[in-house]
């Protein structure tokens, strides 16, 4: 158990990293689709070292992958090209309602039927989502649109990561789904012409390195637990979001936000206890 709630942390703090840095890298004029090659060609780099460990690949497992990769190439190319144009206190509450997309899909594709308690934590975790976005004012439409896109896609990657996980196991997924990224995001790039000039070296390599931890730590935790519950928990992260724009970017409204966020915490308790 202890475990999993310290995968569950790691994922916490490695996510709100990564949006900050992202956002950091886009603010210096570094293209979107270019961050996106960069982070999953740093992170094949690393995962080289464990290409000797990787099972035998099937079509069934082939096409997960495929499948997987688009999708997070997808769901990590719209995120970022949100975070340019947009707040990062407004956008992160946003990825709360990932719960709901992956609960639906997962009964479908994985058999993950969630208990009626569970359900109502979920409800009280996005409850208080709402509450912090509504906090803010005017919105970035375009942005608040990427940001829908980024979540549908990175629910439903995440459903293809559990059935990969279920085949494999964490690491190898984790190896599958950091080359088959590259694959995808390195067509993004193709098509999109982008100058692959790198504006920070160093949040360049920051942001490799979070992406691999928050990575790592949520096919830990697919493992352990229902994916819907799990991405649930993975929504605390707001909390840090909203303390990092307010120190970072000052950003306002805190005390709301605050209160918002404890409503949250309350769905998480209760989804603990499902665990």
């Amino acid at each position: 158990m202890f475990s999993i709630f310290a995968g569950i942390a790691i994922r916490i703090v490695s996510n709100s990293s990564l949006n900050v840095f992202q956002k950091i890298l886009t603010s210096k004029g570094q293209k979107s689709s270019a961050v996106n090659f960069y982070t999953y060609l740093g992170l094949s780099l690393i995962c080289l070292l464990f290409i000797n460990r990787l099972p035998a690949v099937d079509f069934e497992l082939l096409t997960n992958i495929l499948i997987m990769g688009l999708l997070g190439a997808l769901g990590n190319y719209f995120i970022i090209k949100a975070l340019s144009i947009g707040e990062l206190s407004v956008l992160a509450p946003i990825n709360s309602y990932k719960p709901v997309v992956a609960l639906f899909i997962g009964i479908f594709f994985l058999n993950e039927v969630p208990s009626l308690s569970a359900i109502i934590a979920i409800l009280l975790i996005i409850t208080g989502t709402y509450c912090i976005t509504n906090t803010q004012g005017n919105i970035n439409k375009k942005a608040l649109v990427y940001r829908i896109l980024a979540l549908i896609f990175s629910a439903t990657e995440a459903i293809f990561i559990k059935k990969i996980i279920l085949i494999t196991d964490a690491t190898s997924a984790f190896v599958f789904w950091t080359f088959a990224g590259l694959i995808f995001s390195s067509v993004f790039v193709l098509l999109s012409k982008s100058n692959l000039k790198i504006s920070s070296p160093k949040y360049q390599i920051c942001l490799v390195l979070s992406v691999g931890i928050m990575q790592y730590a949520t096919n830990y935790v697919f493992s352990k637990m229902n994916v819907s519950y799990a991405l649930a928990l993975f929504q605390l992260s707001t909390l840090l979001s909203v303390f990092l724009g307010a120190k970072l970017f000052g950003e306002k409204d805190l005390l709301k936000k605050i209160i918002a966020s404890l409503i949250m915490i309350s769905g998480a308790v209760i989804l603990i206890l499902n665990i």
